[in-house]
């Protein structure tokens, strides 16, 4: 009986501290797979997205070129998880706003647009990352796409109750091109059953609206031009709000 204990004893424990090894192991990982990450978006701030160099995060770091790869493997890989990152961080932020934000549609959509603004000011070269121009040479996978949509989805969510409320008119705008009413139809088939055509095209039009106004005051193109930017941006979320409740 004794020896069954002292067996059953060391095989816990055996097995305790294999656990507590890979535990450590993959909290290691996480963490330099952080701080590779970090360095990376240091490289996008100091010279942009075409320029990250595995190499040169490997020597920021302290590591030899090899190492880095066991993390990931290929440049694409490593810009691959800073674009996934960011558009999870922007979704996440425009997620907590607009629960936060109560009822009705103008004021969720201007919660929405104020997250994601917001988000991009303090997070400039993130923003510039996945709504720039395409970094050259790079194609981005398919795994990008969940991310990339999910903020989008957050906004289409808006749109939908309001139309499940009334609150959003149905009215039927100007005749859509039949190769757009078509890519709508198979959008609100995916995203937003039971929004109108009409609807998903308007919100469609106020979100590039907003990513606009944003991407012009970001990218320094409004300097001289507007300066009120808060002022400015707030008149283009009532505008594209109104576009969404009742149509151009």
């Amino acid at each position: 009986m004794l020896s069954f204990v002292t067996t059953a004893l060391d095989a816990w424990h055996d097995g305790g501290v294999a656990h507590a090894g890979r535990t450590a192991r993959a909290r290691a990982r996480a963490e330099l797979t952080s701080e590779i990450k970090a360095a990376a978006r240091r490289q996008l701030a100091e010279s942009g997205p075409a320029s990250l160099s595995l190499r040169a995060v490997a020597r920021e770091l302290g590591l030899v070129s090899s190492a880095l790869y066991r993390y990931f493997p290929s440049r694409d890989e490593l810009l691959t998880a800073l674009i996934i990152d960011a558009y999870e961080a922007v979704a996440e932020a425009a997620e907590a706003a607009v629960a936060g934000a109560g009822e009705g549609v103008e004021a969720r959509w201007a919660a929405l647009a104020g997250a994601v603004r917001a988000w991009a000011l303090a997070h400039p070269h993130d923003y510039a990352l996945v709504y720039g121009s395409p970094v050259p040479g790079y194609s981005a996978p398919g795994e990008t796409v969940p991310a990339a949509a999910r903020v989008g989805l957050v906004a289409l969510g808006v749109v939908a109750d309001g139309v499940a409320s009334g609150e959003v008119e149905l009215a039927p705008g100007p005749p859509l091109p039949a190769a757009v009413a078509a890519d709508l139809a198979r959008l609100g088939e995916w995203a937003a059953p039971g929004v109108p055509d009409e609807v998903l095209g308007r919100a469609l039009y106020a979100w590039a609206q907003l990513l606009g106004t944003i991407s012009l005051e970001l990218f320094g193109h409004l300097r001289g031009v507007v300066d009120a930017s808060d002022a400015f941006f707030g008149v283009q979320v009532r505008r594209s709000a109104a576009v969404l409740l009742h149509g151009p």
